[in-house]
Order: structure tokens, then C-alpha cells, then sequence
């Protein structure tokens, strides 16, 4: 016969903060008093489905147990017993959590069922009950009083005055690939308004490629570090830092480069936090290109319905979201991809009109397909140049946002005076220099995930010390959708 042991409580802190903690399958041995050490097994993610926590407890039992089910919308998630020294036979239990009314406060609710052999019925149920649940829920509440992942509002853990070893890729000469070299480093601390953040997921941009080639030499300077977005956790905070607390999950976007590194230290105006639904791969291949989606669409291309729009590289990983985003809007979306398997991805993610193309033709399939397009999203450079200027429309907007085959030559002005064409060559930063520009942007591109507007482009991973071959990846036009660095 089953037992069944049910316990709930409410944890002075919003469901949100709760579930951060709670939702990584291997942050027990963290803030759970009875947990020695843990670890997932197959160096698979701690909230895949699927993955299998080995752990020890602190009298010598171990036990391994299966996530089953997560549930970021419900605050729920499943696990079950593989195997144990402990007697729990078919072990199953379930955590939800759920909002109190006022918001600040989270109820937690916790139970399993399970067989135990003849006799041990009361000393396994109050083992599960008292030493596992109840003390669960004080060690919880202490972990987050004492700065730990999580803190009530209003404190601030006071920031280490060492510096914390880490690792980075840096660039000493500009050059090819080979040159981002991994190497030692160390993260200061926080200074007044600062944030330092144990970096687990780094964004790889084009911009990223430009800066080591040496394109932009005042951007990064040698020696220097590429990346201007990651996504992680934060370790601490400087003084005057509102809004972001020790173990909050947050992301971050900045003008200054630096974010191919373990942990960094960065001004708290460049980082914003995580919705639990938003995880760290997605919020790094989704920030700097979501919110370049955001201004292309929003202030620049005023892309609404019936707006003729060519996006080229439509299989990028802002290309996806710009297809989804725009036809979610009621545009038509036209888009160049380099060949068929990217063709396919592209009209998964709302490109109506693909064109294939590796020699940069296009006009003439812009024309037949829509008389000629509103809206051009290039960010190609010079070797679409005279293209784009055949398959603009009349008074059509030439957005130039890269150059992956090099600089894009001057334009004379008659080029745009044959038919009321306008120019623009925007900087996202400029477009995110204030944290609550950053912030309301961030949330326009977690808001749009989630109602489906966007899709998560396919990410494809590297580790940090492979940021060479991610970047030989990238610029090989080999790519669909987003890559990032693991740390």
C-alpha cells in the first residue's frame, strides 16, 4: 500500500525568486541542510527533463533521482526515486508553487507517495515529512534571509572585496578565428552601482566577428574581449544598485564588449532579469537579436500590415525573429537564404517568399513577388548593395545593419533620389542606453516569446573555450538560427 505525506507552506518571498531556486533539479545541496554534495549525471542540464540527479546526504545515504516533468508556467515540477540506500520504493513527489494574493509571498506545496518494507511505515513518512519537507522549508527560508540565491526586498548582500578567478577568451592581434585565445582571468568586484554575474550562456553576434578582425579598433582596443550579451546568475551587488539581487537570474547587454568570460562585472544599467519561463541558452541567443527585432520593426521599418518586407539572411538569428515577428504583425516577409535547408527554416518562422541565393540576386524575385518591397533589413553590405537598390520600392527604407561581405561602399545621393529612397545605419545600444529603455525592450521580446509572436530560433552550442570554432562556424554561412558560448 502507498503512503501518501503532503506538506505546504508560504515562503516570504514572489513565486518568481522562488521558483529560480526551486527549478534547478541541483540546487538542493545549496540551501538544503541534509544534502552533502550533488551533481546531474551525463553533464546534462539541471532543468532537462529527463536528468538524473546523483547526491548524497549528510548521514551517508545516496540516492539518484529523475526530473520527470517541469513546468515553467505552472511552477511545477515532477521527480522520482531511481535508485537509493534509503527503503523509498516507487518514490514519485511534486513541488508547486503558487502566488499569494498580495504577489510578494509564494505558497508551496509538496508531496509524494511511496511503499516502504513491512514496519518502517512511520519512521519513513515522518523521514520524508519532517526531514525532508518541513526542514526543506525552513532551510529555504534561511538561505534566502542570509543572501543566498534569493533575498527578501530591501537587502543587499554586501559584495566580496576579492576578486573571483574566472575564464576568457581574449584577442591580442586582430586576425582570423584563431586568434580568440582562452586564458585565466580574474572578475573584480562590484564597485557603487556595479553587478557581478556568474556568466552560464554568451551570446555570439556578427559584431562579435567585426571586433576581432579589428573593424572597429576604439570598440575593442588590444588586448581586448569580444561579446556584448551573456545571461546567468548574479554573485553580488555594488551600493546604489536597485532592482537585482544576489542569485536573481538576469541577462545582460552592454555598449562595451567583454562577455566572453566566466563571471563579469558590469554596470547594473546593463542588465535586466529573467522571467523563470526564459532560460539561460534562450535569453542569450534571444536578447541583442530580439531587441534588434524590436526597434528594425517598431521605430525604424514601421512594419504593420501590408508592409513589403525583404529581409536577407532570413535564417540568422535575427532573421528568424524579425520573419516571425513581422508577419505576426501582418507584413509580407520576403527573405534571401544561401540555400535549401535554411529555405525551410525560414518559412517554418513566417518567411512567405524565400529566395535562394549565393551570388546576392534577388531583385528580380523581389519585383515579381511584390512589385518591389517597402522595408529592407540588410545586413550583408556591400555585395547586396546595388540589389537593394534595385528592389526597394518607391519611397522604400534601406536599413543596413551589417556588413558580413564587407564595408558597404558610399552611397551618392542620386542613388537614393530616383526614388525618394531613405537610409538608415542604426546601433542597437543607442537604441538601449537607458536601463529602462533596455528593460521595456527585454520585455516586448520575453512578451512576444511567450504569446508566440517569435519562436526560439534552433541554438547551436559551443564552450567558451571553443569561441574560435564558433566564430569559424558563423562566418562559414553554415549557421541557422543562434549560437552561443557555454560557461
Amino acid at each position: 500500500m502507498l503512503q501518501r505525506v503532503i506538506r505546504s507552506t508560504i515562503i516570504d518571498a514572489p513565486v518568481d525568486r522562488v521558483w529560480a531556486v526551486l527549478r534547478d533539479f541541483n540546487s538542493h545541496d545549496q540551501w538544503h541542510d541534509v544534502v552533502e554534495t550533488s551533481r546531474i549525471e551525463g553533464n546534462e542540464r539541471s532543468d532537462q527533463v529527463g536528468c538524473v540527479r546523483s547526491f548524497t546526504l549528510k548521514d551517508g545515504n545516496c540516492i539518484r533521482e529523475q526530473l520527470l516533468t517541469l513546468s515553467d508556467t505552472e511552477h511545477k515540477s515532477t521527480y522520482c526515486i531511481v535508485e537509493a540506500t534509503v527503503p523509498l520504493q516507487r518514490y514519485v513527489a511534486t513541488v508547486t508553487l503558487k502566488p499569494v494574493t498580495d504577489g510578494d509571498h509564494t505558497f508551496w506545496h509538496w508531496e509524494s507517495t511511496f511503499a516502504t518494507p513491512p514496519g518502517m511505515e512511520r519512521e519513513l513518512h515522518d523521514l520524508v515529512a519532517q526531514g525532508v519537507y518541513e526542514a526543506g522549508f525552513a532551510n529555504l527560508r534561511r538561505h534566502l534571509q542570509r543572501g543566498g540565491d534569493l533575498q527578501p526586498r530591501g537587502r543587499a548582500a554586501m559584495p566580496s572585496a576579492l576578486a573571483l578567478p574566472t575564464r576568457r577568451v581574449a584577442v591580442h592581434r586582430y586576425g582570423e578565428a584563431e586568434v580568440l585565445r582562452a586564458e585565466a582571468s580574474e572578475a573584480a568586484p562590484p564597485r557603487d552601482g556595479e553587478v557581478r554575474i556568474r556568466q552560464r550562456a554568451i551570446g555570439v553576434n556578427f559584431l562579435d566577428v567585426y571586433l576581432r578582425r579589428g573593424w572597429i579598433p576604439s570598440m575593442l582596443p588590444l588586448p581586448g574581449v569580444p561579446g556584448m550579451e551573456a545571461a546567468g546568475s548574479v554573485i553580488d551587488v555594488g551600493a546604489n544598485v536597485n532592482g537585482v539581487l544576489p542569485g536573481d537570474r538576469v541577462a545582460c547587454l552592454g555598449p562595451v564588449p567583454g562577455a566572453y568570460c566566466g563571471i563579469r562585472t558590469v554596470p547594473a544599467d546593463w542588465v535586466v532579469r529573467l522571467p523563470a519561463a526564459v532560460d539561460d541558452d534562450a535569453a542569450a541567443a534571444l536578447l541583442l537579436k530580439g531587441i534588434t527585432a524590436d526597434f528594425l520593426l517598431r521605430d525604424l521599418g514601421h512594419v504593420g500590415r501590408g508592409t513589403r518586407l525583404l529581409v536577407h539572411a532570413a535564417a540568422g538569428g535575427v532573421g528568424l525573429l524579425v520573419c516571425a515577428w513581422a508577419r505576426r504583425l501582418g507584413a509580407v516577409v520576403l527573405g534571401t537564404v544561401s540555400s535549401d535547408a535554411k529555405a525551410r527554416v525560414a518559412r517554418e518562422h513566417g518567411c512567405e517568399h524565400v529566395i535562394v541565393t549565393r551570388d546576392y540576386r534577388f531583385a528580380d524575385a523581389v519585383r515579381r513577388a511584390c512589385s518591389g518591397a517597402d522595408v529592407v533589413i540588410d545586413g550583408l553590405g556591400d555585395a547586396a548593395r546595388d540589389e537593394n537598390l534595385a528592389a526597394l520600392a518607391l519611397r522604400g527604407h534601406w536599413i543596413s545593419l551589417g556588413q558580413a561581405t564587407g564595408a558597404l561602399s558610399p552611397l551618392p545621393p542620386d542613388a537614393l533620389v530616383a526614388k525618394s529612397l531613405s537610409f538608415s545605419r542604426p546601433v542597437v545600444f543607442d537604441y538601449t542606453s537607458e536601463r529602462g529603455q533596455l528593460a521595456e525592450r527585454a520585455q516586448r521580446v520575453w512578451s512576444a516569446l511567450a504569446d508566440g509572436s517569435i519562436r526560439l530560433p534552433p541554438i547551436e552550442r559551443h564552450a567558451l573555450d571553443a569561441a574560435a570554432q564558433a566564430h569559424a562556424r558563423l562566418e562559414s554561412r553554415g549557421t541557422i538560427g543562434a549560437l552561443i558560448l557555454t560557461a
